[in-house]
């Protein structure tokens, strides 16, 4: 009974450093992006991201977008936008449905971004909800 309980709390002591390495790198990353050093935020995006934690994941997506630290591209962007919305990515659903509305890397599909930006604001995102009524006095 002992044993098991020392494992149960070594495994938690674990988990809980990963969580608080990757919340730092996903700091580190905002922090070197708001400082223009964008090849560097690439580098911590992709840790945090594929660590699971989806705000990296839609972070690679802005970078890719907009070609900082890395070449622009949106099939790139898409994928990473994508994984984030995929995972309740608020940030993910919205970046993913510009892509679609302003047909960025993908065929403009407005339908298809009126539903990522109604999935945002079921998430209590304000853009989105607003994105969407927008689409929606357009008949998409």
């Amino acid at each position: 009974m002992q044993k098991g309980w020392e494992m149960k709390k070594f495994v938690l002591g674990l988990v809980a450093l990963v969580i608080v390495t990757f919340s730092g790198e996903l700091e580190d990353g905002e922090k070197a992006y708001q400082n223009s050093d964008f090849k560097k935020a690439f580098q911590s995006f992709i840790k945090v991201c594929n660590s699971k934690n989806l705000s990296g994941c839609n972070w690679l997506g802005v970078l890719y977008a907009k070609g900082q630290g890395t070449k622009q591209n949106y099939f790139k962007a898409k994928e990473y936008y994508q994984k984030a919305c995929d995972g309740g990515n608020v940030f993910g659903c919205n970046n993913l449905g510009n892509l679609y509305r302003d047909s960025q890397g993908v065929k403009q599909n407005k339908t298809k971004a009126k539903e990522l930006f109604g999935k945002a604001c079921d998430m209590g995102n304000q853009y989105g909800c607003d994105q969407y009524a927008k689409l929606n006095s357009q008949g998409y």
